[in-house]
């Protein structure tokens, strides 16, 4: 398998007339937590979606895991864990009962037992009776990601975890992204339009505009090669506005 976790060669998703995604070519390594930063309509959950494999590219390729998202489709899936901006659990269920349902999908062979190693992990436990229609949405993304890892994939996908979120729970899903990448040696692969978010938590980022990718880069290099800007916000800003 390539050094690469991910991989994509002028990758294109065309809606009618207009590109959501324009000849994005884009390389992740393994262990890296890597941020894709972009407006609204940028094309970040296009990306996401094309990587998953909910969407088939209108161009180009990409690799996940070594596997190509077309071709391989059911290997990439088998690797990767996905948590959408709206978690779509099961509200009259409760979250053990969640749990069991896409354990038992992925055919583990002792889904209560990993139920509980998971949500020990997450620091999740006490609420596995509760149903998910009474859990708040820091509580519904903490179950998105539990969900997302049982099958223990090398990739999580993250769209826009902490969107809607409140202070405390912004800072609990970012130490589980920490934690998942620390210590189960987890490839992250967020998208967000924090930049906050970006700067405590990720190793890399990129930036796409109108579906284009502007600029990829660890995140100590691009500071560092941007001398005397007070943040994050004003690289972004500055690298926007010159590449457009």
């Amino acid at each position: 398998m390539s050094e690469f976790v991910i991989r994509t060669r002028s990758l294109g998703k065309q809606y009618g007339a207009r590109m959501g995604l324009d000849d994005l070519s884009l390389a992740i390594g393994s262990g890296e937590i890597f941020g894709l930063l972009g407006h609204n309509g940028a094309g970040k959950t296009t990306t996401v979606s094309l990587l998953t494999t909910l969407l088939r590219p209108s161009s180009g390729t990409a690799e996940v895991c070594g596997f190509d998202i077309v071709r391989s489709g059911g290997e990439v899936r088998r690797r990767i864990g996905y948590l959408p901006e709206n978690v779509e659990l099961y509200d009259a269920l409760t979250l053990r009962e969640n749990l069991l349902y896409f354990a038992r999908l992925s055919r583990l062979a002792e889904p209560a037992k990993r139920i509980s190693e998971v949500l020990e992990f997450l620091s999740f436990t006490g609420h596995d009776d509760q149903k998910l229609g009474t859990f708040s949405k820091g509580m519904r993304q903490r179950a998105g990601i539990a969900q997302a890892i049982l099958h223990q994939p090398a990739v999580l996908f993250l769209d826009e975890p902490t969107s809607g979120l409140d202070p405390q729970g912004v800072i609990e899903l970012r130490e589980s992204i920490k934690r998942l990448n620390r210590d189960l040696g987890m490839t992250i692969f967020m998208n967000t339009h924090s930049l906050a978010e970006v700067t405590k938590t990720c190793t890399s980022i990129g930036i796409l505009r109108n579906g284009k990718l502007l600029y990829h880069d660890s995140l100590k290099s691009t500071i560092l090669a941007f001398p005397g800007h007070a943040s994050l916000e004003d690289i972004y800003l500055e690298i926007g506005s010159s590449r457009t």
